[in-house]
């Protein structure tokens, strides 16, 4: 684990493996481990992987200011620059997806190729506002509650279903325990308020952006809307609910890494 600063925050960071630049993004309420861990020892393979925390999540400090797009997007410069990549090939999920998307727009020269997953360009769309007030709430009053929701509809029936009762309970409680409550709210905050669809028009990196048949959070329609504002973007979609990395990280990783190695070319 090391540490980058940006504007007083102290950014944690990690890295690993060997070859061009990978950042990797998480998403609201989870962190360069629980996000992408499934996935680093096969994506570096091929590729230096760098992934920070951005302010609300793992080991993170900063100053507890509200959150914005800019500053998020600041802290993973500021990790990647410390971790000496001077250009990389840049992944976003979910929330991630949205600060990966001013990253690509603000940094052009910097980002070699962009891939978007289970992303959203703004919480406009009343059903995904209403969810994020809905997720508000719980992390305030009933915590328990949002763990159980958070596996609901962050997972596709199946997969959930796949897991019986006990390894649903289970899963329940470390949620619950396992949580940032506090940075995860701070992160909701900004879920309620994030718009980068004018960052979307400027991206001139090569994209590919991916949505998920059975994502109750951030339903596919989004992803599809991301893919129309970027100019000359691909579209694909997994047979998984939101939480994809998780759910079927070797399908995930699969489809990332067929793009990525075209980028080499």
């Amino acid at each position: 684990m090391s540490h980058a600063e940006f504007q007083g925050a102290q950014v944690a960071y990690r890295t690993d493996g060997a070859g061009p630049a990978l950042v990797l993004v998480h998403g609201t309420g989870g962190d360069a481990e629980s996000n992408w861990g499934a996935l680093v020892e096969t994506f570096a393979k091929e590729w230096t992987v760098i992934r920070p925390d951005y302010s609300g999540s793992g080991t993170t400090a900063d100053d507890g200011r509200e959150l914005t797009t800019d500053y998020l997007a600041g802290q993973v410069m500021a990790a990647t620059e410390a971790a000496g990549a001077e250009t990389f090939h840049l992944l976003g999920f979910s929330l991630g997806a949205g600060i990966a998307t001013r990253i690509a727009a603000e940094y052009p020269e910097r980002v070699r190729s962009l891939i978007l997953l289970a992303g959203f360009a703004s919480a406009d769309d009343p059903r995904l506002k209403l969810q994020f007030q809905l997720w508000r709430d719980l992390i305030k009053t009933d915590r328990r509650a949002m763990a159980r929701l958070i596996l609901l509809t962050g997972f596709s029936p199946d997969a959930l279903a796949s897991l019986g009762a006990d390894g649903v309970d289970q899963a329940v409680e470390a949620t619950l325990d396992g949580a940032n409550w506090e940075g995860m709210g701070r992160q909701v905050e900004l879920d309620l308020t994030i718009d980068v669809r004018q960052d979307a028009a400027r991206i001139t990196a090569p994209t590919l952006v991916i949505g998920c048949t059975h994502d109750h959070m951030v339903p596919p329609s989004h992803a599809k809307a991301l893919a129309k504002a970027i100019a000359g973007s691909r579209y694909a979609e997994l047979p998984t609910g939101h939480l994809a990395p998780m759910e079927q990280p070797d399908v995930f990783a699969a489809l990332t890494i067929a793009f990525l190695r075209e980028q080499k070319a």
